[in-house]
């Protein structure tokens, strides 16, 4: 048990972590302890405690000494200073690469865009798994690298090196590799990119958190040593095996998955992306239920064995589930928490289980503080947390249910309030149907996950009676997976709130810790709940109803221009699959876009375009133009057809010379030779250009055709040609890589310039100035 002196301490390094996110977030945490410390001494000082305790007696004397103690001042002082200590902590662990990390040894891009070959040699590190993009993936430990000289494949002096890398490789070179061996990968070293676009993956800031700071996309290995040596990866294979076997695909993997979470089970994507969006993502990660499964089975088996029995097997229990999971911080906690337990069993002391809680946070934030900012950590604790201050008075608020019943809705009701606010922070998407489908589903997740534990448990003795237990649970598994995706087809199955901002995170969780701890806000919780429902509503309402902003995403060769005009919205272009998944559903679901009012598909590339389907699949599009020279490839297919009919979507084509006015925008094709798309903007005229040449454009300018635009995007082979034919006042083109000489030549001219791939995505609004996103990211970082 932690007392209050032990609270506020832990609390303090919590924060003093927490507080690193703020510029001088050590002083402030400094500033707060010496705050609570006055605060507190004027409230009660020592004499009135005294006093207090003369008054009221001896036994109450005695109390009150404990509380003195307990919460004096210097308590308060000491976990400033802990807080203050912890952010020193904090960025002496960030890691850093050194002198000889294979990130130092990536080759600089040339003018060529040639890409140098490298041979690196080292450990892997991690089974193999299966990418969106249909390769393998592995983490490896390196330890030599080898320069290709030439194509006859020469290499150059080998270099030791250090670190580890993010590698990627055909899904064949990677079948049959497992951790510890010894392998050299020929491929290409690249470093990661952060996120390039709003509401996009960082996959830099990603591998930092792994210690990581370059990847090998890979294209041939050779395997150097071929001794298989033990290790856990091999108990957890046998069981995927087992499993897998008579289960089949894809509920065998997601019957592993529940059991050793899914980082320790290379699951298919759409069955996780299935459960993420319907809201059930901690059915698939291993912690609390399966630490509390497993020693309530041990405990029940050994309940007349002696407590130091009982202790050693429950102790032993969660070290090898804990092995098999991965040392995921989820599972950490759940662990620690269960170590805590079975000290109070063997103790015969009850364990509050947040001193708990609080204790187990803390002892992992101490081995690794990093983790405070681990999206599954958070959750976690958050979920938590919830479960042990929130449901009781849920049950008790629930009376007149049977007291199954209240248990089954409290539960996931209090986790979804204390997790809510942390996933609108980063996704900006609510579940519609989360509560009701996690209240309905939670039989068939336990009858899986207790059938899943034993099949795991006899399949590692047995290997076909493993499987033949395994194939018991085909049939829950196969009724959960239909519920989900029943739910997940439901209209308005999530909606898009955008991602809520710092402040209205942190008043959100004032609110809840009120409703918590005092009173008062106890009996006008439901004040709290349309208040905090009111910060994320009213904002939201605010910005659709007043914005204007266009926005160009960083999407490679073809623009891609997003235009929120005062509640409506246009997309223009899609790109590929990919794109359309990462790049333009993550920005419309951070700006709390639920429909798409016009989309505009010109076929700028000449090649079809397979991302609208993928978009109409999570959002509407009432009113849908295209344009292809080519109607046999027209990439509107009878499937995007079917989906524009489910919401009454129109479908039009899209005619050269056409005027399509959407909103307080027009765009037009102006040929259909040269991909010219014309867009009015208020006041501005806007050009997107494809892949042609400079004297057609001028030909055009010369007859009348085309007026010269404000704001031109154009590839980057054609930004000079354009740039000096049409003299716009912006220029955006669609690469980083650039002639540093025509570099120099275009910016002596009036016209500004942004690259797409270098400056990430390109935003302006009628008040203001064209916005590079990642230079404003920079800008943002540095502030808090």
């Amino acid at each position: 048990m932690i007392q209050t002196s032990g609270v506020i301490i832990c609390l303090g390094y919590i924060f003093g972590l927490l507080f690193t996110a703020v510029p001088w977030g050590g002083v402030w945490i400094l500033v707060l302890g010496i705050v609570g410390a006055i605060v507190f001494r004027r409230r009660t000082s020592p004499r009135q405690l005294d006093q207090k305790a003369e008054n009221a007696g001896s036994k109450n004397k005695a109390v009150s000494n404990t509380w003195q103690t307990n919460s004096h001042p210097r308590i308060w002082l000491a976990a400033g200073l802990v807080g203050l200590l912890a952010t020193v902590y904090f960025q002496w662990r960030v890691p850093q690469p050194d002198a000889k990390d294979i990130s130092q040894f990536v080759p600089p891009g040339n003018s060529n865009n040639q890409e140098q070959l490298v041979i690196v040699r080292g450990e892997v590190a991690s089974n193999p798994r299966l990418t969106r993009s249909q390769r393998g993936q592995f983490w490896l430990e390196a330890t030599q690298i080898d320069e290709v000289k030439n194509e006859n494949g020469s290499v150059g002096v080998p270099k030791g090196v250090t670190g580890k890398l993010y590698v990627t490789v055909p899904i064949l070179q990677a079948t049959g590799l497992y951790p510890s061996q010894q392998i050299a990968v020929t491929g290409i070293l690249y470093k990661p990119k952060a996120a390039s676009n709003p509401g996009g993956f960082d996959f830099q800031k990603f591998l930092k958190q792994e210690g990581t700071f370059a990847g090998l996309i890979g294209r041939q290995i050779n395997v150097l040593d071929q001794e298989r040596k033990w290790g856990w990866w091999q108990i957890r294979e046998r069981i995927v095996r087992s499993q897998v076997r008579w289960l089949g695909i894809p509920e065998g993997p997601l019957v592993s998955a529940m059991v050793l979470g899914s980082k320790a089970v290379d699951l298919p994507y759409d069955i996780r992306d299935l459960f993420v969006q319907a809201g059930l993502a901690h059915a698939l990660a291993a912690s609390g239920f399966q630490t509390s499964l497993i020693l309530s089975v041990i405990l029940q088996l050994t309940r007349r064995a002696k407590k130091g029995t009982q202790f050693t097997l429950g102790f032993l229990a969660l070290i090898i589930f804990l092995s098999l999971t991965g040392f995921q911080p989820a599972v950490l906690r759940a662990v620690i928490m269960g170590f805590a337990a079975l000290v109070g069993l063997l103790l015969k002391r009850k364990v509050k289980q947040f001193g708990s809680l609080l204790l187990a946070a803390t002892l992992l934030l101490v081995f690794n503080p990093l983790w405070i900012w681990d999206l599954g950590f958070q959750l976690s604790f958050l979920a938590t947390l919830g479960l042990i201050v929130t449901v009781p008075p849920l049950v008790n608020r629930l009376a007149w249910l049977p007291p199954a019943i209240a248990s089954l809705i409290a539960v996931p009701l209090a986790a979804t309030l204390w997790t809510l606010p942390v996933q609108l922070f980063v996704f900006g998407v609510v579940p519609s149907y989360s509560l009701l489908l996690n209240v309905v589903s939670t039989p068939l997740i336990s009858i899986i996950s207790i059938g899943g534990i034993i099949s795991a448990l006899v399949g590692l003795i047995w290997t076909p009676a493993g499987s033949f237990l395994a194939a018991v649970l085909h049939y829950p598994t196969d009724w959960l997976i239909k519920l989900v995706e029943f739910f997940s087809k439901l209209p308005g199955n999530s909606v898009a709130v955008g991602s809520i901002s710092s402040w209205q995170l942190l008043v959100i969780y004032a609110l809840i810790i009120l409703v918590w701890l005092v009173p008062w806000w106890q009996r006008r919780w439901w004040v709290a709940n349309v208040m905090a429902i009111g910060l994320v509503f009213i904002p939201l309402w605010h910005s659709t109803n007043t914005l204007f902003r266009i926005t160009v995403l960083e999407s490679g060769t073809e623009p891609i221009v997003v235009v929120q005009d005062r509640g409506t919205v246009t997309v223009i272009n899609s790109g590929d699959e990919g794109t359309g998944r990462f790049t333009i559903l993550p920005f419309l679901q951070q700006q709390g876009v639920n429909q798409i009012n016009w989309a505009i598909a010109t076929d700028f590339q000449g090649n079809e375009s397979n991302a609208w389907l993928e978009l109409m699949q999570r959002l509407p599009i009432k009113n849908f133009y295209e344009y292809s020279p080519n109607p046999k490839n027209s990439i509107a297919t009878q499937a995007i057809q079917q989906e524009l009919q489910k919401y009454q979507g129109s479908y039009q084509p899209m005619a050269v010379g056409q005027a399509v006015k959407t909103g307080s925008i027009v765009v037009q094709l102006i040929n259909d030779q040269l991909p010219i798309l014309q867009l009015q903007i208020l006041d501005q005229n806007w050009l997107l250009v494809g892949n042609v040449k400079s004297k057609e454009v001028q030909q055009l300018v010369k007859n009348g055709s085309l007026s010269r635009p404000q704001v031109l995007w154009c590839s980057p082979q054609s930004l000079k040609d354009l740039v000096i034919a049409l003299q716009p006042q912006v220029a955006i083109a669609s690469s980083a890589n650039f002639d540093p000489k025509v570099l120099s030549e275009l910016n002596q001219s009036k016209t500004k310039l942004f690259f797409t791939g270098r400056d990430g995505a390109i935003q302006w609004t009628p008040d203001g100035q064209f916005e590079a996103f990642i230079e404003a990211g920079e800008n943002k970082s540095s502030i808090l």
